[in-house]
């Protein structure tokens, strides 16, 4: 049985070895200028301006948060519309609960504000 994961184990380790030399001769090889200039905050060609930790607002991360719940929400959907005729009425229902449940998630987050933009 071990013998069915040694090609597996061999791609594991090359591709490994090869990561880990290709990093190591970069390293080796490499150029090896340092300059003040290289380190400095890179901003459209521009000097800086502002401090790069500044705050915002966190409508911002409830829009992504919310694009991801109903990213993922398509994900289980798509595959269970290919097969619900072979799952019957218990896959159904179970799909059933599950969009209920996001429903119940969406109209939370509408009831909250979290979908207005000023």
């Amino acid at each position: 049985m071990l013998a069915e994961y040694l090609p597996t184990l061999l791609f594991l380790f090359v591709a490994t070895g090869i990561g880990i030399a290709l990093v190591v001769i970069g390293n080796a090889l490499g150029p090896k200028f340092y300059n003040a200039e290289k380190y400095t905050a890179y901003e459209c060609g521009f000097a800086p301006f502002e401090d790069s930790r500044m705050q915002f607002d966190i409508r911002y991360y409830l829009i992504c948060i919310q694009f991801i719940v109903f990213d993922l929400e398509i994900i289980f959907i798509v595959p269970w519309a290919t097969v619900f005729r072979e799952l019957g009425v218990l896959g159904l229902i179970e799909m059933g609960i599950f969009v209920g449940m996001l429903l119940i998630g969406f109209i939370y987050v509408w009831k909250k504000g979290a979908l207005e933009w000023e």
